[in-house]
C-alpha cells in the first residue's frame, strides 16, 4: 500500500512547499547579505490555515543549514523570559528550542527590564558563533504575545545591531540577530500602531494568500507521481480549482482524493476521486478553519456576516445588511470596519463587501442558518 503523501495537519510540512518562494528568497538573502539586511526582520501574516507555521519552520531550517542558532516560541506572556532561559542553557549553541504558550499582560517597565537582560544574553551567545553567523528568534502566534514584550524585542534588535557595529568588524563578519514573527493580520495592525515599535514599520511584511492554481495543479501531478500513483493534468486541474489555492485546502483535497482512489483499489486518481474527496475536505475545512473563526467573533460581527451569507458567493450590499439585521447605518459601518480590520471581509466596490475567508459564507449557510 502506498502511503498517502498529503499532510493536512497544522504545522506539518507538505511534500512540496509551493507559492512561498519570494518570502524564502527574501529571508535567505537577509541571512547571506550581512548585518542590517532587510530579510532579517520580517512580519508574516495570514488567516488560519494559510501556512504561516509551516513557512516559519522552513525559515528555521534554512537558518540552521547556514550555521545560525535558532530559538522558536509560540508567543504569549513570558516570551522574553523563555527566550532568555533558552540562551542560559549549557549548550554551546542553541540549535532549536520550542516553548508553549501562556496568557496575560506585562507592564512596560517589566518588559524593558527583561529586554535588557535578553540583550546581554544574546550578545554572549553571538560571541560563541562564527563570523557572519547569528541567532534567529522565530515567534509564532505573535498575536497572543504581550505587546510590551514584542516592543522589547524590537528595541533589542536595534540594540544588537548597534553592539555589533561597535565591534568594528565589516558587516559580512558581524554576528547577527534575525526576528521573524508570524501571526494573524490583526497582530500586525495592533503592533504597528504602537508608538514604541515604530522601528518595526520598516520590517518586511509578507501576507500569505492563495497559491496560484497552475502551481497547485503541477504540485498535485508531481506529488502523486512521486508517491506511486497517477493523476493526469485534467484531474489535477480540477483538484486545484476545488482547493481554491488555499494551502490547507490543497492538502485536504489531495489527502481525500488519494484516499478515495486507494479505497477503490486503483493506482489512478480520477475525477470521481476528486469530487468525493472534495466533500470530505470541505467538511474538515469547516471544522478546522471556518467554525473557530465564526465562533471567535463577537455577536454583532456574527450577525453582520450571517446577513452576508444569504447572498451566497456574490458581494453583499451594505444597505441589505442594514435591512436584514434591522440595525442603523452607524452600527453597520462600525462592524464593517472591525471585520475588514480582522481580514474576515473586504470591500468589493462602492457600498459592497465580500468574504475573504474561503467557504465562510457556505459554512454559515450549511451549519448555522440551515434551520431557518
Amino acid at each position: 500500500m502506498n502511503p498517502n503523501p498529503f499532510k493536512p495537519t497544522a504545522g506539518k510540512r507538505p511534500p512540496m512547499l509551493i507559492g512561498r518562494e519570494s518570502v524564502i528568497e527574501d529571508f535567505e538573502e537577509g541571512l547571506d547579505n550581512g548585518a542590517g539586511a532587510p530579510g532579517r526582520l520580517m512580519l508574516i501574516t495570514g488567516n488560519r490555515g494559510c501556512g504561516k507555521t509551516v513557512l516559519l519552520r522552513e525559515l528555521q531550517r534554512l537558518a540552521n543549514e547556514r550555521g545560525w542558532a535558532v530559538v522558536s516560541d509560540s508567543a504569549s506572556l513570558g516570551l522574553c523570559d523563555r527566550l532568555a532561559d533558552a540562551l542560559r542553557s549549557n549548550k554551546p549553541v542553541v540549535t532549536s528550542m520550542e516553548f508553549g504558550p501562556s496568557f496575560g499582560r506585562m507592564s512596560v517597565e517589566a518588559a524593558r527590564a527583561k529586554g535588557e537582560t535578553l540583550r546581554g544574553l544574546v550578545n554572549e551567545r553571538l560571541k560563541k558563533l562564527g563570523p557572519g553567523k547569528g541567532l534567529l528568534f522565530a515567534i509564532d502566534e505573535a498575536q497572543s504575545a504581550s505587546i510590551e514584550e514584542l516592543a522589547a524585542l524590537a528595541v533589542l534588535y536595534q540594540q544588537v545591531l548597534g553592539d555589533q557595529d561597535a565591534t568594528g568588524l565589516p558587516d559580512s563578519d558581524q554576528r547577527g540577530l534575525a526576528l521573524v514573527f508570524a501571526g494573524l493580520p490583526s497582530m500586525v495592525d495592533d503592533l504597528l500602531e504602537e508608538p514604541s515599535v515604530t522601528f518595526l514599520r520598516r520590517a518586511q511584511q509578507r501576507t500569505l494568500g492563495a497559491i496560484s492554481l497552475p502551481k497547485v495543479r503541477d504540485s498535485y501531478i508531481q506529488t502523486v507521481k512521486d508517491a506511486g500513483l497517477y493523476a493526469d493534468a485534467e484531474t489535477a486541474d480540477l483538484a486545484a480549482h476545488k482547493s481554491m489555492g488555499h494551502p490547507y485546502m490543497v492538502q485536504l483535497v489531495g489527502y481525500y482524493m488519494w484516499r478515495s482512489a486507494v479505497r477503490r483499489g486503483s493506482q489512478v486518481i480520477e475525477r470521481r476521486d476528486v469530487e468525493d474527496g472534495h466533500v470530505d475536505a470541505v467538511s474538515e475545512f469547516y471544522e478546522a478553519v471556518d467554525a473557530p473563526l465564526y465562533y471567535g467573533l463577537r455577536s454583532p460581527q456574527r450577525l453582520f456576516i450571517e446577513a452576508m451569507a444569504v447572498d451566497e458567493d456574490k458581494p453583499t450590499r451594505m444597505a441589505d445588511i442594514i435591512e436584514r439585521c434591522d440595525r442603523t447605518q452607524s452600527w453597520a459601518s462600525k462592524y464593517r470596519a472591525s471585520l475588514i480590520r480582522e481580514r474576515v471581509i473586504e470591500a468589493a466596490g462602492y457600498g459592497l463587501v465580500r468574504f475573504t475567508v474561503p467557504m465562510l459564507g457556505a459554512y454559515i449557510r450549511d451549519r448555522v442558518l440551515w434551520h431557518e
